[in-house]
């Protein structure tokens, strides 16, 4: 019997342009408590976005748990749930993008039990809503970071 701590987890990404300024937003679940975070970049795409969202939410976790991230990237979802994540790994992702992102996020999946789950977006899910809006607030605000994974590709 598992007993660690059960934990859901919405994530969504925004992207102003795709490249183009870019934000996440996730929200982490636990019991009767709740946790918003948010962060933008100067410079990155949808995908990334996403992504970084299930990755910022599970940095937060500060001890092993069971997990349900509820996105709504197919791309985040089908990597991980369709296992074309391990192809990429044993492939040394060759032709794939987001190496630097996925590598970080197996490191961390490694921690927890960790379930994807897929919701239509922009379909009035509240909480999907919510991440929405923090995704795009952080992508429009002033104080964007540098998304090193992708701005270093780009000046190859």
């Amino acid at each position: 019997m598992n007993t660690n701590p059960i934990v859901s987890i919405y994530t969504d990404g925004s992207s102003r342009g795709n490249p183009g300024k870019g934000g996440y937003g996730c929200i982490l679940f636990f019991n009767d408590k709740y946790k918003e975070l948010a962060g933008g970049f100067r410079l990155t795409t949808n995908n990334r976005m996403e992504l970084m969202a299930v990755i910022v939410g599970l940095e937060a976790l500060k001890v092993p748990c069971q997990v349900v991230v509820v996105s709504d990237s197919k791309y985040v979802v089908d990597a991980v749930e369709k296992k074309w994540l391990y192809n990429w790994i044993k492939t040394g992702f060759k032709g794939k993008k987001n190496e630097d992102l996925w590598k970080r996020y197996y490191t961390l999946s490694k921690n927890h039990i960790v379930q994807m789950q897929w919701v239509k977006g922009h379909n009035n899910h509240p909480h999907n809503e919510r991440c929405d809006q923090l995704a795009t607030l952080a992508a429009d605000g002033t104080s964007l970071e540098i998304d090193f994974g992708y701005e270093a590709i780009k000046s190859i």
